[in-house]
């Protein structure tokens, strides 16, 4: 039996902010249970849940010195859909009604919970083969392994790997504040290891000491070796490139299932979607108050609405887009001016654009299930997991190629009759605004075109069975 510890800051249904909780929360049941044994760790923050907090079982507390003082570690633990979950309790790092807050604390508190996860261990009798974590939050496990930790017999064969869901984020601070909190030496804190433009940085720590480094997509892989891509961590990404795979992630079926969904006005699948898909667009047309009308070409949106998202190609041809004769239904918040934006196509445009500038799970839903395209026009896109619920739902994806889209999304090529949605290649506002005119031309004119993509797209398996087995070969690599 193989020991796998996932470490990592956020987890469904516990604390979300990010597509990471998702992964975090949905992938450790995916894995052969007689061959793996996946437990998660994550801290204990105030903000989650009374009714889950109330279930967690306090297990044993200790004290640990991290930044000159000595911390209370609570241990507690909860099974959850067949997944044991253990949480780090400390009041003074978990406290606030969120999980990130400044820069600089949230340094402190992830180092404690690296160090807090390792030091829980041997305490709770649980000895991983692999830790494998998650983002810049816990960069500082696989250091700390082969500096204090790697003494000890319980340490000693424990392998580590680190999985970078978006490069962007990366713990950046001072030397001097970071080398105080985490206690480690001078020694640590040069080019080739935790430094990085004089600077500490600690997921470039967590690449460095980690024995594989993964990413969320092969093309995001490739494309974090470069430049453009590497947010400064490209040199060490080509160094550390015989140890680097990408892996897509998946969605979870169960959730996401227009069979059963019952956030949805008519539940369909592969076989009923014809007639019953349109039923969805015509409640959403009449929810939010646009034109009711079956022909109407329509297009969601559902994101944060921040630049990476590709949202300044969108704003230069809004215009176009709009008279156009399409519906456009956005959801998300994010910059003011994205959102000041699509209010206002919205005021002008009442009767085929919707901006919803909130959040909800049951309207994103209703956004796939409903809309005939899904817009994605991403700068860059580790793997996005929006395309792959609009395939699942039979919503045609329009992506650029980038990232996990340019891996999920095979391009339509009317001459072969093949593909699951459109992709474009540039990061241009014209070439997505033809991409977008040539997909319309396909749902008016071609109409069995349009429902063969579907039929290819609702096939496509991106369970998270699927991701697990390529773990399962990663595992066994180390």
């Amino acid at each position: 039996m193989k020991k796998i510890l996932f470490a990592a800051s956020e987890a469904v249904p516990f604390i979300k902010t990010g597509g990471l909780a998702d992964v975090v929360g949905s992938l450790p049941k995916c894995f052969d249970k007689d061959e793996y044994d996946v437990r998660v760790i994550i801290p204990k923050y105030m903000c989650i849940k009374s009714e889950l907090a109330s279930q967690m079982v306090y297990k044993t507390h200790f004290y640990m010195d991290i930044a000159w003082n000595n911390q209370y570690v609570g241990v507690f633990e909860m099974e959850y859909e067949g997944v044991v979950f253990y949480f780090i309790d400390n009041e003074y790092y978990f406290n606030g009604d969120k999980p990130y807050g400044d820069t600089k604390w949230d340094i402190e508190k992830f180092v404690f919970f690296s160090k807090a996860v390792l030091s829980v261990l041997p305490v709770i009798g649980f000895k991983p083969d692999i830790i494998h974590c998650h983002d810049w939050q816990t960069g500082m496990i696989p250091v700390y392994l082969k500096e204090r930790f790697h003494e000890g017999e319980f340490f000693r064969d424990i392998k580590s790997i680190m999985t970078i869901h978006n490069l962007k984020f990366q713990g950046v601070w001072d030397v001097k504040t970071v080398k105080n909190i985490t206690g480690l030496s001078s020694y640590y804190f040069t080019p080739d290891k935790l430094e990085a433009y004089k600077d500490a940085n600690l997921l470039k720590g967590g690449i460095v000491y980690a024995d594989l480094v993964t990413t969320v997509s092969d093309t995001y892989a490739q494309e974090i070796k470069m430049p453009f891509y590497g947010e400064g961590l490209d040199g060490l990404m080509n160094a550390r490139s015989n140890c680097l795979s990408g892996i897509v992630n998946g969605i979870d079926y169960d959730l996401y299932n227009p069979l059963t969904d019952t956030c949805i006005a008519a539940n369909y699948d592969v076989s009923t979607f014809r007639k019953n898909k349109i039923k969805n667009k015509r409640a959403l047309q009449k929810e939010l108050g646009l034109e009711v009308n079956d022909k109407k070409f329509m297009i969601g949106i559902v994101s944060r609405l921040t630049s990476q998202k590709g949202l300044d190609l969108i704003e230069c041809v809004m215009e176009e887009i709009c008279t156009d004769d399409v519906q456009l239904v956005v959801l998300g918040t994010g910059e003011a001016k994205y959102e000041n934006l699509f209010r206002h196509y919205d005021w002008k445009y009442n009767d085929r654009v919707s901006a919803n500038i909130y959040y909800s799970e049951e309207l994103s839903h209703r956004i796939y299930a409903s809309c005939d395209a899904f817009l994605m026009p991403s700068l860059f896109e580790p793997c996005g997991l929006s395309q792959l619920m609009s395939l699942r739902y039979g919503t045609v994806p329009i992506v650029r190629e980038t990232g996990g889209l340019k891996d999920t999304v095979i391009p339509y090529n009317e001459y072969e009759s093949t593909g699951t949605g459109f992709s474009f290649c540039n990061y241009n506002a014209h070439e997505m605004l033809d991409t977008i005119r040539y997909a319309k031309h396909v749902y008016y004119n071609k109409k069995r075109e349009w429902n063969k993509l579907i039929d290819r797209g609702m096939a496509q398996d991106f369970s998270w069975g699927f991701s697990a087995k390529k773990y399962q070969e990663l595992y066994e690599r180390l």
